[in-house]
């Protein structure tokens, strides 16, 4: 989910929004919902046996699961710059 997010609306936020905080605002609202009910989905298929996200036993912290995570919502900023540097590249072009 956090994924879809990511690559559905990051770089749109940076190239529509005039501000560039604005756009990383929106973009960590966003994937912060989708982090959400993601974790919300996992955690669910984990408590009814499916082991494919989180390990067993339940002493063993998932650090996989967070650093693949804080990966893609770096991507995601990243993205978000793209955009940004794109939209004023045009913008300064067309003038």
């Amino acid at each position: 989910m956090i994924a879809v997010v990511t690559i559905l609306l990051a770089f749109p936020f940076g190239y529509l929004f005039r501000s560039r905080l604005a756009a990383n605002v929106t973009y960590a609202l966003a994937y912060l919902w989708g982090y959400t009910f993601q974790t919300l989905y996992l955690t669910r298929m984990w408590v009814g046996g499916d082991n494919s996200a989180f390990p067993q036993p339940p002493k063993e912290f998932p650090i996989a699961y967070g650093i693949f995570s804080a990966a893609i919502f770096a991507v995601g900023f990243g993205l978000v710059a793209l955009g940004y540097r794109l939209r004023n590249r045009r913008r300064v072009n067309a003038s």
